[in-house]
């Protein structure tokens, strides 16, 4: 008997620091497929509202795609061009206009561009935070300016109350 009670105080002692680490591991916000759906299909509706076949890409904070829209018609270049702008947008935390014109102000900053070719800096991509936790981006491409793209994104972004 004391054996087995030596045995068992043991092996909890030993579990012991498991479970505390496994309670302790970090959690993080994230986006569910299902907002990410809807706001790539609001994005894609207000710009089709105003006549503008696009694409809209909506990424994950760790930059891979979650959703891809390609309107009928839409230019073959538009999903490349919705999913970099969300790329950028989820991996910088800022929106795509506002990083175009840091860079033409600050010619030091022009390396950015060129960090990983799967950016895209150029009006149209916004990133996605809700409850303040940035948690992906939204990248519109294919209408006639970046500020319509830009439009069409927050358009989605609206529509999942994100920020």
């Amino acid at each position: 008997m004391l054996r087995t009670t030596a045995i068992l105080a043991t092996v909890s002692a030993l579990a012991a620091p498991l479970a505390a680490a496994a309670q302790d591991l970090p959690t993080s916000p994230y986006l569910p497929l299902a907002m990410a759906s809807d706001a790539a299909n609001a994005a894609l509706q207000a710009c089709a509202a105003e006549g503008h076949n696009v694409s809209v890409a909506i990424v994950a904070r760790d930059g891979n795609t979650k959703v891809l829209l390609k309107a009928d018609n839409s230019g073959p270049h538009t999903a490349s061009s919705a999913t970099g702008k969300a790329f950028a947008s989820a991996g910088l935390g800022r929106d795509t206009a506002g990083l175009a014109d840091f860079i033409a102000s600050n010619p030091q900053n022009d390396g950015l561009r060129d960090m990983d070719p799967r950016l895209v800096i150029q009006a149209g991509g916004l990133p996605i935070r809700v409850g303040g936790a940035l948690v992906g981006g939204i990248g519109v491409g294919g209408a006639p300016s970046g500020a319509t793209d830009a439009d069409c994104a927050r358009a989605g972004l609206d529509a999942i109350g994100a920020e």
